[in-house]
């Protein structure tokens, strides 16, 4: 009986410093903007103004807005592996789950290989592709997915660990790993 390859890995920013302080932040910034709206929107009904009307429009707006999107500041990616299938997700500040794709190794990949070899550079000036980032250590050793999808030549740019790299050999065809 064959065995299952299964493999779930997150990829974290490594120097997180900056984004949680701008998530604590913002934080502050959507308190701030809520109370200023609110405490304008009071003085509106005794005194009405246009000034105070484009203030609390423009503070509730930033609120809103501050709430919308600062889990975005602290985002994770989140690759999963299972015989051959690659799965890839964006989860920002550990709630929101957002799936980017699933990717079958097997048949649609043309090319896989690291992102500093020359077959990287070659297939990132195809005219044309569309190039996906979903990493977030610049400095960690990135690897690259080249593949056409609906007539439309893609490439992902990720950093999986060491381990899943060699399960992702196992199952690609022969010659599409590049070395250089």
């Amino acid at each position: 009986m064959a065995m299952d390859h299964f493999m779930e890995e997150v990829v974290v920013k490594q120097k997180n410093g900056f984004n949680k302080a701008l998530y604590y932040l913002s934080w502050v910034i959507m308190i701030f903007s809520a109370l200023i709206a609110s405490m304008t929107l009071s003085m509106l009904f005794t005194n009405f103004n246009w000034f105070s009307l484009a203030i609390v429009l423009l503070s509730a707006g930033i609120a809103a807005y501050t709430f919308l999107f600062h889990d975005r500041l602290l985002t994770e990616y989140e690759y999963t592996f299972t015989n051959g299938a690659l799965d890839f997700a964006e989860v920002y500040n550990n709630k929101t789950r957002k799936s980017l794709g699933s990717l079958n190794v097997r048949t649609n990949v043309e090319s896989f290989g690291k992102v500093n070899s020359g077959s990287f550079h070659r297939y990132l000036n195809t005219p044309g592709i569309k190039r996906m980032n979903w990493f977030l250590n610049r400095e960690a050793e990135l690897y690259y997915f080249y593949f056409s999808k609906d007539s439309v030549k893609k490439m992902i740019i990720f950093e999986p660990s060491e381990q899943l790299v060699e399960y992702i050999k196992q199952y690609l065809p022969h010659g599409v790993y590049q070395v250089n």
